[in-house]
């Protein structure tokens, strides 16, 4: 008979793409992991995982068992939170978070949450690149500005208020913009393509700024700034560090710009974890508080 523990370690190693990773995640010996694996493949009858010296792949078998298994698994954790609804957090949540914001802005909300719940195993996992929550085994993931996830559902948290800067001493070289049009003027720091939209409280103008210095980081984009680059759109929240130092100021004040979204996505799925309603509600508080987490 299957084993639902030797099929929950399996979707481990299948999900964190080889034994070494399940079994941090599992915090168990990697000689356990393989033990189960071994065993479950031996109930099967088939092999589930190709295995060589830089890791392990899913079998054709294994790519389609995974899919199985891990509806499985979400079934049995819902069906424990049905017996318990109002009980303890218990077992693991993976949240991806965005690294030029997490270390300062969200990683300490999270740490309090993992306080607040001392039998929870909440492993956050900081990166600017794009993390693709289901391929990847996350339970959630925090994403700061712009979805371009359409198959993900997400939950507005927050926002942070953003703002034009530029370095001082680039303003007094190529002069201070006074309105949005003078910004075609200007190098602009950008993370792709985007537009910029300028709001002076009646109407709002897209400018389409060009630039030849680009970075995939808020704090990238920041520092682009600060070194004199060029002109950036920027949460304030990133860029009142830099300020403080004297190495950025705020520029068309009078203008506004839209505030930048924080969200908590998840994969699709009629059914949301209580592990991640009790996130979501615990950020919501938090930026009710405060205007950033």
């Amino acid at each position: 008979m299957v084993s639902f523990e030797d099929m929950q370690t399996f979707v481990e190693v299948a999900d964190g793409g080889g034994i070494t990773v399940a079994a941090r995640r599992l915090g168990l010996p990697k000689s356990i992991v393989s033990r189960r694996l071994v065993r479950l493949e031996s109930e099967l009858g088939v092999q589930l995982l190709a295995r060589t010296t830089r890791g392990a792949s899913l079998t054709e078998a294994g790519a389609s068992f995974r899919e199985h298994a891990a509806r499985i698994c979400l079934e049995m954790e819902v069906a424990r939170e049905e017996i318990a609804p109002t009980g303890e957090l218990r077992g693991r949540l993976r949240v991806a978070v965005p690294s030029s914001f997490g270390p300062r802005h969200f990683a300490p909300a999270l740490a309090e949450l993992a306080r607040q719940h001392p039998l929870l195993q909440l492993h956050a996992h900081y990166s600017d690149r794009y993390v693709d929550l289901v391929a990847e085994g996350f339970d959630c993931g925090i994403r700061v500005g712009y979805l371009q996830d359409s198959n993900l559902t997400a939950r507005k948290i927050g926002a942070f208020a953003a703002g034009l800067f530029a370095n001082p001493e680039y303003l007094r070289k190529h002069g201070v913009p006074r309105k949005p049009s003078d910004l075609l003027d200007h190098q602009a720091i950008l993370q792709g393509t985007e537009s910029w939209k300028v709001s002076d409280g009646s109407r709002t103008i897209v400018i389409n700024a060009q630039g030849r210095f680009k970075a995939d980081s808020a704090l990238g984009i920041a520092e682009g700034t600060a070194a004199g680059l060029g002109i950036a759109a920027l949460p304030v929240v990133i860029a009142e560090s830099y300020v403080a130092a004297g190495t950025l100021v705020p520029i068309m004040s009078d203008y506004g710009l839209p505030e930048i979204g924080v969200y908590i996505v998840r994969p699709p799925g009629s059914h949301v974890s209580r592990k991640v309603r009790v996130l979501i509600d615990f950020f919501v508080q938090r930026f009710a508080a405060k205007p950033g987490p």
